[in-house]
């Protein structure tokens, strides 16, 4: 019997068994029956209960078990700390502390208000037109961005313009500390402190966009995260500490408070992840038929992205909604003269009381 068994048998064949698997992967795999060993069709002891669903299952779960282990291998090799799901290297900590500068800043805006009233005794039309003038330099922003990109200084095209927009920030609220005495000195450092905020917000928003550029939705949406973050808290420090800092110093020592603010951005701009432009290249860049060209085609891509509704329209209520005049000049005049009538009332009670 076990001879005649035998003697039934077919060969062993390499490549049948090598192609058995895949067989058996698109047929249902039963475990092998009686039937099965009768008729010498035998089944592998490590094919019995192997199905199509059971190989594919294992194929995943070792797939995953590898990509999770890349994962954690890229995560301790960056070695930072994490913030908003962004890690916080140099680079990043540089944008994240320019863009907390830009809130701090706030911190002599309380000052103004009470210098122009007090100091230099202001009507509120008058320091409606100061602070109308300030706002100017916001509004042509895109010719930072031209010049940043088509005049590197010193072969660089970030760094060195954070750095000289620290040096002019520093520059306009030490003026307004010392030597600023008239309303056209106080427009004209204002205008030049405003000026220097807004050319390293642009510098940094062209950063931001660099950085966020080819990465995934999360990513870019958790950048921005960090910067609106930073800039946040820097506004409540301004905003905890302004008011008391001009009720116990006075205005002059606040402004000289913030004339160290942006040398924070000086400082960081080192740390801004930058190649250096060759000797080649940086003359290339600041030839005027180079500048000029540069400049017609970033007017040409900027014409052609604001002209798509889905970008002119929103930009049109934001230009329509920023023209409308407001009432900040003349609430901050409102607010402190009722304040002042309200103490001066109480004045007159208590020394009512004491006779």
């Amino acid at each position: 019997m076990a001879s005649g068994t035998s003697a039934g048998r077919e060969p062993y064949d390499e490549e049948a068994a090598s192609r058995r698997p895949l067989e058996l992967g698109v047929r249902d795999s039963a475990p092998a029956s009686a039937s099965d060993h009768r008729s010498g069709n035998i089944v592998p002891r490590y094919q019995v209960g192997c199905t199509k669903a059971d190989t594919s299952k294992r194929y995943l779960e070792g797939w995953h078990k590898k990509q999770s282990s890349t994962d954690d291998v890229r995560k301790s090799k960056s070695g930072y700390f994490t913030a908003f799901g962004v890690d916080l290297s140099p680079d990043n900590m540089a944008v994240a502390i320019v863009y907390f500068v830009q809130g701090v800043l706030g911190l002599a805006r309380l000052a103004v208000s009470f210098y122009l009233k007090d100091d230099l005794h202001l009507d509120p039309a008058e320091t409606a037109v100061i602070s109308g003038f300030s706002s100017l330099p916001w509004l042509i922003k895109p010719i930072y961005g031209f010049i940043s990109d088509s005049i590197p200084l010193y072969g660089y095209r970030r760094r060195s313009y954070l750095i000289l927009s620290g040096f002019l920030g520093t520059l306009s609220w030490s003026l307004m500390a010392t030597v600023v005495n008239s309303k056209y000195g106080a427009g004209f450092s204002i205008l030049l402190g405003s000026l220097s905020v807004a050319f390293s917000d642009v510098v940094v928003d062209s950063m931001v966009v660099e950085r966020a550029r080819g990465e995934s939705q999360s990513t870019s949406g958790s950048l921005q995260s960090l910067c609106w973050g930073s800039s946040a808290f820097g506004g409540i420090v301004s905003a905890y500490f302004s008011g008391s800092l001009v009720d116990a110093y006075g205005v002059r020592f606040v402004f000289g408070i913030t004339a160290f603010l942006p040398l924070m951005t000086s400082a960081v701009a080192v740390l801004v992840n930058e190649h250096r432009l060759t000797p080649g290249e940086h003359a290339m860049s600041v030839s005027g038929s180079g500048f000029i060209e540069s400049s017609i085609q970033h007017i040409k891509q900027l014409w052609t992205s604001v002209k798509q509704p889905n970008i002119f329209l929103p930009t049109l209520f934001i230009f329509l909604w920023q023209a409308t005049p407001h009432s900040e000049s003349a609430m901050f005049f409102f607010i402190v003269s009722r304040a002042c009538k309200t103490r001066y009332f109480h004045c007159i009670l208590a020394r009512c009381r004491n006779l």
